[in-house]
């Protein structure tokens, strides 16, 4: 057998409805996790759904309670072929954000796998049902070509908490950091940069969720009788998000700002295109940090963004002075930026402001990677993914979106490749959330390229290579 007859065993999965079928099944699994409790539905969705393809697969499987209260259950499944083997770690989430089941569009609910020529609409059919079963049916593909050998050991963690901040996540990989070493992680989520060409990222943003809250009554007060005597919370509140970031979007917060862009992080963006497609909003003209271009101020840049602003009664506004005003923001920042420390830095800077009455709440953080892009696997990823294509993918040091990355690439030490079968306008989050076939048509074409690739001495790959031991050198202890 050949790659060839891989790819096109990985085409026939789709083509003849088999992997259409699996998607089905999945996105009837109501595995909503940002409702606040663990719904059996998580459980269900592993045990039920996940480990009796896993099993037929030769994987054993485990199912692991989150140790943190309401968060849902981890799957750890392991393929072994043997203790001298290297190791590819895999990752997925099965739970998906609220339905919103009553703003999709006619003829369309979020439960039911709905195909409408090349989109398909589902919660869960991009983000990130679609992607795991694209890599998962891959892999099924590889081995049936292989007679059931790869040369290498895979294991897959499944969490079912991603959309709720993965409670859980790092107390678990610690604790099972000996069932998850491995060499490499090779794992599919977020979106391509372009719906027009494979992408291959590296790691991912970090963000920081925080609140600015003015409290400065218990309540309002008539605008007529009291307006231009008592201080307006809403109108004090803007002009102190006004020193975070000013009119064009670009931070004045020197400490939250990137200090450089690495010149091979610059090269690596130097060609990748920002919008474009049918469905992606016009960029705006001027918007954003100054001197960069669009994929810099994406990727390689940090944003401050404020995502909801209250007070008063927005739906019913009355002549009051509202007692309190709230502004919800989010830094996304890339690797380097001292994100820990946001809320003793933006402190700070509103009480230089003369704004020490503004409280602020950190309320949601996740850190930034980047690996390496001279690192010999990303070269590995490209040649793979171009021979099963025809095309050179978008390689980004790291996604603009942020990803528990931190765990593979910090927490296990790992080398971390991510190959997103989505693109920008899938409605990721929102309602009529889709995947387009093409893309998942060549997506298991590209992972079984992939997965034939590490098993095939003629590719060779970095651990055949001899980089296997450099890798493992520099893992940190778990």
């Amino acid at each position: 057998m050949q790659r060839n007859d891989c790819l096109s065993a990985a085409a026939a999965y789709f083509d003849d409805g088999r992997f259409l079928a699996d998607l089905r099944r999945r996105i009837a699994f109501r595995t909503e996790s940002d409702t606040g409790a663990a719904t059996p539905a998580l459980g269900a969705y592993l045990r039920e759904e996940m480990s009796v393809p896993l099993t037929q697969l030769g994987f054993t499987c485990e199912v692991i309670d989150n140790p943190v209260p309401g968060g849902g259950p981890f799957l750890i499944a392991r393929r072994i072929e043997g203790a001298e083997f290297p190791t590819v770690l895999t990752y997925g989430h099965g739970d998906v954000v609220s339905g919103q089941d009553a703003q999709w569009r006619e003829g369309l609910t979020p439960w039911v796998l709905t195909t409408e020529g090349e989109r398909w609409y589902g919660r869960g059919t991009a983000d990130n049902k679609g992607q795991h079963t694209i890599n998962l049916g891959a892999l099924a593909q590889v081995l049936q070509v292989r007679n059931g050998e790869l040369g290498y050991n895979v294991t897959l963690l499944l969490e079912m908490g991603e959309e709720a901040a993965s409670p859980g996540l790092h107390e678990v990989c610690r604790q099972q950091a000996d069932k998850l070493r491995a060499d490499l992680l090779m794992a599919c989520d977020g979106p391509r940069a372009s719906a027009r060409r494979p992408t291959l990222f590296l790691g991912s943003r970090g963000a920081v969720n925080f609140s600015l809250r003015l409290r400065a009554r218990p309540r309002g007060y008539h605008s007529g009788n009291w307006g231009g005597v008592l201080a307006n919370p809403a109108t004090v509140l803007s002009h102190a998000v006004a020193t975070l970031v000013d009119a064009k979007g670009r931070i004045l917060v020197e400490a939250l700002r990137p200090r450089d862009i690495p010149a091979s992080v610059h090269e690596a963006l130097s060609t990748i295109e920002i919008g474009g497609d049918a469905d992606d909003p016009a960029l705006d003209a001027g918007w954003g940090e100054p001197g960069l271009g669009p994929a810099e101020r994406l990727m390689a840049w940090n944003t401050i963004e404020v995502l909801a602003l209250g007070a008063g009664s927005p739906q019913r506004p009355v002549n009051a002075i509202p007692g309190e005003a709230v502004a919800h923001c989010q830094l996304r920042f890339v690797l380097g930026t001292p994100w820990r420390e946001l809320a003793s830095i933006v402190r700070a800077h509103l009480d230089a402001h003369g704004f020490e009455q503004v409280e602020v709440q950190v309320t949601l953080e996740g850190a930034a990677t980047r690996l390496d892009v001279g690192n010999p696997w990303v070269n590995w990823a490209q040649r793979s993914i171009e021979a099963s294509t025809g095309q050179r993918p978008d390689v980004l040091p790291n996604l603009a979106g942020s990803l528990p990355n931190d765990v593979f690439a910090d927490l296990l030490g790992l080398p971390t490749l991510w190959v997103p079968h989505s693109y920008p306008a899938c409605a990721q989050h929102a309602p009529n959330e889709h995947l387009l076939a093409p893309l998942a048509r060549e997506g298991l074409q590209i992972m079984a390229g992939l997965y034939w690739d590490l098993g095939d001495a003629a590719a060779n790959a970095p651990w055949q290579a001899g980089s296997l031991a450099t890798t493992t050198s520099h893992r940190k202890a778990a």
